[in-house]
Formats: C-alpha cells, sequence, structure tokens
C-alpha cells in the first residue's frame, strides 16, 4: 500500500511542476494560450482557468499523500523527541561541558596579565 501511495505521490509532484511550469507567468513570457488569436477552451482566460484549478487541485491531492504518507510511516513506531536523547547533567554540575581532553582544537597557553616586556633592554 505504502508503495502505491508513494507512486502516486511522485506522479502527482511531477505534474504539479509541469502544470506550474506551463501557466503564464506574470510578464507573458512563458506559457500557451498568450494572445487574442484562437477562442475556446485554451484562449487566454481559458487556459488560465484551467491551469489555475488543476494547479489547486493537484496541490490539495500532493498534501493529502503527504500527509497519509507521513502517517503510514509513524505507524507502529515509539514517537521520540528530539529532547529525549539530550543528556541532563547531574543536579550538582554546572552547565559547562566537561574537559575530556579530545578536543578537535588545540588547547592555548594562559594569557598573561603582565605588560609585555622586551627581552633585549634598551639603552637611553
Amino acid at each position: 500500500m505504502t508503495a502505491v501511495l508513494l507512486i502516486i505521490h511522485l506522479i502527482v509532484a511531477i505534474t504539479l511542476v509541469g502544470v506550474v511550469l506551463l501557466q503564464r507567468s506574470e510578464g507573458g513570457a512563458l506559457g500557451i494560450g498568450g494572445g487574442g488569436g484562437g477562442g475556446g477552451m485554451f484562449s487566454g482566460r481559458g487556459a488560465g482557468n484551467l491551469l489555475t484549478r488543476a494547479t489547486a487541485v493537484l496541490a490539495a491531492v500532493f498534501f493529502a499523500t503527504s500527509i497519509v504518507l507521513t502517517i503510514m510511516a509513524q505507524r507502529g513506531t515509539v514517537p521520540t523527541s528530539v529532547f529525549d536523547s539530550v543528556e541532563q547533567p547531574a543536579s550538582g554540575e554546572g552547565t559547562a561541558p566537561a574537559d575530556d581532553g579530545g578536543s578537535a582544537l588545540p588547547s592555548l597557553p594562559p594569557m598573561s596579565t603582565e605588560p609585555d616586556q622586551p627581552e633585549v633592554p634598551v639603552s637611553q
């Protein structure tokens, strides 16, 4: 059942992309049914209405199949949270991470609080 629904979902997604690309852009550079020639179903107005409705229907089907696939994927699994995997510090410990010595960055020497002294005495 999941495989069939996934195939339908993919077909709807590809069709939705195609229908969106067929629509007339705001500048009128892309799309079918431009201009005023050729009345009927695929006139500028008719094609716009048809493609707009097709986009809305395909989008609704896409969202529906997405939700159903998500529900089917969650079925049979224990709900977990990201916060369940975070280790909580003991009550006596601070919030700073412990230094395990395995840091990827090299440790820096402590900074001196004394002003820099020249190594060679300066004659006056």
